[in-house]
């Protein structure tokens, strides 16, 4: 028998947690045909001898439906072994309509970059007609749904509005949509009530599809916030995910046990949820983001005109200067100006605190103000999170991994913005910094990472090395896995990754990129 290729003298790490095994994988196409012993001269062959060949790495939270259009390889990824890109933590490309594209003209990107399709699938249709280097799936965007009605207005929809915002997503669900995602602490989408989402979530439970979340706290209300999505998830049935679970603030991080039991509280009862994770202690998202979301109604123009007015901004300062009553607080989360470092622009690597000294001191929270009117895109890092916590988080087995991030290159004009070294090295760091250090075994990481989320997601015949599967694989020496890219010099690839394929052809092979573009639009359940 002929084989389209043969990985030869492998290591195999399946991906469903068992103990590795010595096998050759035979590939015909973009399936996998056998697993174990190969006869010589059956096909051509990809060595791996001393190699782990696992499944390709799925990146549960993904950013890069922007990136990917500039450079279709995801090379800060693919590096990693990700073979599968998901998007959707609150906004998605599609449906994108009404009154959500005024919304979306505020928001800063790359030129050539098109932000909006009139549907999800369309999007991703795009990508694999035009050719895309990993696989591509997404969920639709909770602020999609209601921006498309009420914009960035802080609103509740109307009854009307939210029957037609519960028929879309039902139609895109249809269309192999993974689910519904939201992110809560970010406007317009945190003007979304408890009910909203619980309608959305009704639609989603007929599907058997997830609803993931950015929580709607992760400080001092991580219980609250955490307790909402596991309430939509009784009263619905629907199956629901935390998108990044970690705990913020110095003050709160002992919370996070707490946040951990009610999860698997949850679970004991029968609950369908889960959680992932990315192993940094900062995370990411905009300076502006310190503002209460209520001061964002309108969106950025209607926030820069607050800014402008001396009352509004005392008022803005206020709030962020007092402890938070019903929003999450990043600033004081980060302890404070000191805790906050900025990413890109003439500030790169600084904190707030020494670009507020630079300019005279005073009150930093000004500081902050300022640079949100001079900037309004501009990135920070809060250092918010802690390292045992992170460990907590990982040693779950539920948890599964996802970058938070997009998928550059590392050069111009990615290499000219900012961003966050999980971009470059969340699964290197997860495959190698805790692996080694005992947190997860290698078999186990690579469950977290593969058929756990492909599971979460239904994406079928996807995350297993098996007779049937899709040949998307990751070949590495684990004792060579590292993350180099540091919050100082994020964009360094990781080190480790020897071959890479995404349906049975070689997108990575010897530690370099092929330029291959073999990823596909995947859906639900198909």
């Amino acid at each position: 028998m002929s084989f389209s290729l043969v990985v030869r003298a492998g290591i195999v790490v399946d991906g469903t947690g068992a103990p590795p095994f010595s096998a050759d994988v035979a590939i015909d196409g973009d399936r996998i045909v056998r697993v174990g012993t190969v006869p010589e001269g059956d096909g051509p062959e990809l060595r791996a001898d001393g190699c782990v060949v696992a499944p390709g790495f799925v990146n549960v939270l993904s950013h890069a439906y922007y990136s990917l259009q500039q450079d279709p390889r995801g090379l800060s990824d693919l590096y990693q072994g990700v073979t599968t890109e998901v998007f959707g933590e609150g906004h998605s490309p599609g449906p994108v309509s009404g009154r959500l594209p005024a919304v979306l003209d505020g928001r800063p990107v790359a030129a050539g970059v098109r932000t909006g399709w009139h549907r999800l699938r369309d999007f991703l249709t795009h990508l694999e007609s035009t050719g895309v280097g990993p696989n591509v799936a997404s969920f639709v965007g909770a602020e999609n749904l209601r921006a498309i009605h009420a914009g960035a207005d802080r609103r509740a929809l109307t009854e009307d509005e939210l029957a037609k915002a519960c028929a879309l997503l039902d139609d895109e669900l249809s269309d192999g949509a993974l689910g519904l995602g939201s992110a809560l602490i970010y406007a317009p989408g945190s003007y979304a009530s408890t009910e909203e989402l619980e309608a959305y979530a009704r639609v989603l439970a007929s599907h058997d599809a997830l609803y993931i979340s950015h929580i709607r706290d992760e400080g001092d209300r991580i219980l609250d916030a955490a307790g909402e999505l596991v309430g939509i998830a009784r009263r619905t049935g629907v199956r629901a995910e935390v998108y990044h679970l970690k705990v913020t603030g110095r003050a709160n991080w002992p919370l996070m046990p707490a946040a951990v039991k009610l999860i698997e509280e949850a679970r004991a009862e029968g609950l369908q949820v889960t959680a992932d994770v990315y192993p940094y202690e900062a995370g990411c998202t905009d300076l502006a983001a310190c503002i209460p979301p209520k001061f964002h109604s309108g969106g950025m123009a209607e926030l820069l005109s607050r800014l402008a007015d001396p009352a509004s901004r005392r008022e803005i300062r206020a709030a962020i200067a007092a402890p938070a009553a019903d929003w999450q607080n990043l600033y004081r989360d980060s302890d404070g100006a000191e805790g906050i470092a900025l990413l890109g622009s003439a500030h790169q690597g600084a904190t707030l605190a020494e670009v507020h000294e630079r300019r005279g001191g005073g009150d930093p929270i000004e500081t902050l103000l300022d640079l949100v009117v001079e900037e309004p895109g501009l990135l920070a890092a809060y250092f918010a999170i802690s390292e045992p916590n992170i460990r907590l988080a990982l040693a779950q087995p539920w948890v599964s991994v996802g970058s938070d991030a997009d998928a550059p290159s590392a050069v111009p004009p990615f290499t000219d913005a900012p961003t966050h070294p999980r971009a470059y090295g969340t699964f290197a760091r997860v495959l190698g910094h805790y692996v080694r250090a005992g947190v997860l075994s290698l078999e186990e990481a690579v469950r977290r990472m593969t058929s756990l989320p492909a599971h979460h997601l239904r994406l079928t015949d996807r995350g297993q090395v098996r007779e049937g599967a899709f040949a998307d694989l990751a070949i590495f020496r684990p004792e060579e896995v590292r993350d180099l890219a540091t919050y100082e010099n994020p964009h360094a690839y990781a080190a480790g990754m020897r071959h890479v394929l995404v349906n049975g052809v070689i997108a990575f092979a010897d530690g370099k990129p092929t330029g291959e573009l073999a990823g596909r639009a995947l859906r639900r359940g198909r």
